[in-house]
């Protein structure tokens, strides 16, 4: 279609402020931004639309136009909804760069004209789609809910024959429509897409598992909760996204592709809306975290709190036991395979991506639907993320921190089932794989977990846990790492911190005469000595674990005394090994 066509249709309420000359461009997409720098996401001859929120004054009206005419845009809608008016700088710099300039009446929506447009580009070609877009505009002016991403999905199933879901980075299950997809090809899906991205090959991607084929499109986040307008892909690789349809869109024509990339557009206009719902949330936890940062009176953090729960656990009657948890994403500076940046790229913020992705890892993996999360509060500060749990309930009393009193293990197994508490572990299990594909091999995610306390009084004590955690998970090897509380009371706090050469020095001292013993003899020592220290000292047990007689077992031990100097009857000996076994 043609720019002049748009002024045709009294429906979308435009109406033409500059670029008469250029009407007849050709009209091939359209976007929605509030980015300073949205050239990472056109491809020329779109129609970009934009609410004008980038626009801080005059001055920036220049650069955005510019950025605009040199990607090849078809033209520019901007809203008077913000401003009231188009501002003259705006009307003069497209005027400049002959970049016609339309205005959208506030009470026109951007997902009407996005929705048109898709609809006439794909003409004929289309009319299989036009139907599911025309009936998901209904539905989406009939109230503010406008029927969330399941329901273009399930008209894309009706219609088109299509099985497709929203999936978030992690491969948790956004929408989909009919079967679910399994919580495992989920995963599979989110890494391969995650894996694509970051080599910078342009989407739809190719990914067969289980034996079915999808196709992988990315759902860009280009409203007010996208990320800055930076070039470099880590900036949103682990925030936006994808859309997974089981079908090969390698052989699909440029029409048919074109129609599902107009698909991702509305979805993203749902993305939008989750993220405004999250707002406020945020806001809470910021303002709770500052308070507790700064040393503010109890009496203040209380009256908070008592704003902050109603919010996060409606319904509840008494006031819930908390936690906090601490997340950072660290990026190396080097450039990297899909970044614009190239080497020498200045360090990228990872508090935002940390924000996102704790508030994903924070939903319940069996819960579906983009608002699932009504009970988590994400502020981020720097580079880290920190979230703010409420728990509606605990199995029994919570100690408050540095307590010393220890459940009983008997105790603590028989309440497991019911303890709402977060597990460090548990919170990464589900989605280590998919995000370790997008952290790819010059990223990490590190997490750390506090203990639930039971006032407001514990909060500070809980942050500085959760902050000491993540530290431990952050000396660890591996891209996906967490920590929880209960490690802080253990030898496992002071390992990660002893200098290398000290590690290796002590563990060569140990553990090189029996390992080269081995390599020699096949003796078995190490093994033998793992096993030993596993059961305690005892001669019976671990003779019965290692299929021994255990008059080899003594023999194998006095060998281990022999070549080492050290006698396994003394503890202090025994602990000297645990620790070079455990660091090396």
């Amino acid at each position: 279609m043609r720019l002049r066509a748009l002024l045709e249709t009294d429906a979308l309420g435009l109406r033409l402020l500059g670029g008469e000359d250029e009407l007849d461009r050709s009209v091939r997409g359209v976007m929605t931004t509030d980015l300073r720098d949205p050239s990472r996401y056109l491809a020329g001859g779109e129609l970009v639309l934009t609410g004008l929120a980038w626009r801080r004054d005059a001055a920036d009206s220049e650069p955005f136009v510019r950025i605009l005419a040199g990607a090849g845009v078809a033209g520019l809608a901007a809203g008077e909804a913000e401003l009231g008016t188009i501002p003259d700088d705006l009307i003069e710099a497209c005027a400049r760069h002959r970049l016609p300039l339309f205005a959208v009446h506030e009470t026109v929506a951007f997902a009407t004209i996005t929705e048109h447009v898709v609809r006439q580009v794909s003409g004929e070609r289309a009319g299989d789609l036009a139907a599911v877009v025309d009936r998901h505009r209904r539905l989406m002016t009939s109230g503010p809910a406008g029927g969330g991403p399941e329901v273009v999905l399930d008209l894309l199933g009706s219609d088109l024959d299509l099985h497709a879901w929203v999936l978030s980075p992690t491969g948790r299950q956004i929408a989909g429509a009919g079967a679910p997809l399994p919580g495992p090809v989920g995963a599979v899906l989110a890494g391969r897409h995650l894996a694509a991205t970051r080599t910078g090959r342009r989407g739809p991607h190719r990914a067969t598992v289980d034996g079915a084929t999808y196709s992988l499109f990315p759902i860009r986040n280009t409203g007010k909760g996208a990320a800055s307008a930076s070039r470099d892909v880590r900036e949103s690789v682990l925030s936006d996204w994808l859309l997974a349809v089981e079908a090969d869109a390698s052989d699909w024509p440029a029409a048919r592709l074109d129609l599902l990339q107009g698909v991702t557009q509305l979805i993203a206009v749902e993305r939008d809306r989750r993220d405004a719902a999250r707002t406020v949330r945020r806001r809470l936890a910021q303002e709770v975290l500052e308070l507790v940062q700064t040393g503010a009176a109890p009496t203040e953090i209380a009256a908070r709190l008592r704003v902050a729960a109603p919010v996060l656990l409606p319904g509840l009657g008494t006031a819930p036991h908390w936690q906090v948890v601490v997340a950072r994403v660290d990026w190396d500076v080097e450039g990297t395979p899909g970044s614009t940046g190239g080497a020498g790229t200045a360090a990228i913020a990872g508090g935002p991506a940390a924000q996102a992705l704790l508030e994903e890892i924070l939903v319940d993996p069996a819960v579906t639907g983009p608002d699932s999360a009504d009970r988590i509060a994400v502020a981020h500060t720097g580079d880290e993320a920190i979230a703010l749990v409420p728990l509606p309930a605990v199995a029994a009393p919570v100690p408050e921190l540095g307590d010393a009193e220890t459940p009983d293990a008997g105790d603590a197994a028989a309440g497991a089932k019911d303890d709402p508490a977060l597990h460090a572990d548990a919170l990464l299990a589900a989605v280590r794989e998919p995000l370790s594909a997008g952290l790819a091999d010059d990223g990490r995610l590190t997490l750390g977990v506090s203990a639930a306390v039971h006032s407001h009084e514990g909060l500070r004590g809980a942050l500085e846990e959760a902050r000491h955690a993540r530290r431990v998970a952050a000396a660890r090897p591996g891209r996906v790492c967490a920590a929880g509380h209960h490690e802080l009371a253990s030898h496992v706090l002071l390992l990660p911190f002893v200098p290398d050469d000290v590690r290796r020095a002590f563990t060569a001292r140990l553990l090189d005469p029996l390992r080269d013993y081995d390599r020699r003899h096949r003796a078995e020592l190490i093994p033998t000595l793992e096993a030993f220290l596993d059961c305690d000292g005892s001669w019976t047990r671990c003779a019965a674990r290692l299929h021994l007689h255990v008059n080899t077992l003594r023999y194998r031990v006095g060998r281990i005394e022999q070549l080492t100097g050290r006698d396994l009857s003394r503890l202090e000996d025994k602990l000297d090994f645990f620790l070079a076994l455990r660091m090396s």
